[in-house]
């Protein structure tokens, strides 16, 4: 017995369990947004839009740097931009220079902005909870919010 073909053994099975839970939890949260954008409770306001506005909100002062803004949504950088002009638009949000760093920007939202993200962030939250809380236990979703945390390098 060579030890190649043992130590390839356990990493070969270590690499096909990783890829099967990275399937496993890409079908999970692609079924989970698709039943969250179906079920968005509002039409004032779209699904990718209330992630910036969520975003925005858990800020200290409802305000942050595009270029961080982009970190957090699931849009490319292209459709964030596009999709803060529409809320610009709409008063939702307001656009600035960056203090420290002239090439920059910075994403405030405005009071009325925060005023809708609540309104609708009671709603939605009910329906995270029917889709999600209603599949898993209190120990299983803490240990799901943990096991994400760790892959997004946040333990």
């Amino acid at each position: 017995m060579s030890t190649g073909t043992t130590a390839a053994g356990p990493a070969k099975r270590s690499r096909t369990t990783a890829v099967s839970a990275w399937e496993s939890l890409f079908r999970a949260q692609v079924a989970v947004m698709r039943t969250l954008a179906a079920e968005f409770p509002t039409r004032d306001i779209s699904f990718n839009e209330y992630d910036v506005l969520f975003n925005l909100s858990r800020q200290p002062d409802r305000s942050l740097r595009l270029r961080d803004l982009n970190k957090h949504v699931l849009l490319t950088q292209p459709s964030v931009s596009r999709l803060i002009d529409r809320l610009v638009d709409r008063g939702l949000v307001v656009k600035g220079p960056e203090p420290s760093d002239a090439r920059g920007t910075i994403i405030r939202m405005t009071d009325t902005g925060f005023d809708m993200f609540r309104r609708v962030a009671f709603d939605h939250m009910r329906s995270i909870a029917q889709r999600v809380g209603t599949r898993l236990d209190t120990d299983e979703l803490e240990q799901l919010a943990a096991l994400c945390d760790k892959l997004r390098g946040e333990e």
